[in-house]
């Protein structure tokens, strides 16, 4: 993938639907056994750092993909397979999870 097309589409695809993050906390419960929701993920392209819930997240692909909401690049995808998820971090340079009673 290109660096243009991990950019927000311009035009019609603007007025699509969007949801936060917490939007993939079902999807990422199943591969992690804590709530990823609250992790903070450093963003590749502008450094942006918040928890994983306030991802700007495209629903209605065949997948879920989650865009800094600082800069919109594509920070993670998750895509369901029926006996596997697919688990995309390249526009994160980390996912800091933190641990149970912390």
């Amino acid at each position: 993938m290109t660096a243009q097309t991990d950019r927000v589409p311009d035009g019609p695809a603007l007025d699509r639907p969007v949801l936060d993050g917490n939007a993939m906390a079902g999807d990422l419960r199943e591969i992690f056994a804590v709530d990823v929701t609250v992790a903070r993920y450093m963003c590749a392209g502008c450094t942006h750092t918040d928890a994983v819930a306030t991802l700007v997240v495209w629903h209605q692909s065949p997948g879920l993909v989650a865009r800094c909401p600082n800069c919109s690049d594509v920070v993670l995808r998750v895509v369901r397979a029926p006996d596997r998820v697919y688990l995309d971090l390249r526009g994160s340079v980390r996912l800091e999870v933190p641990l149970e009673g912390s």
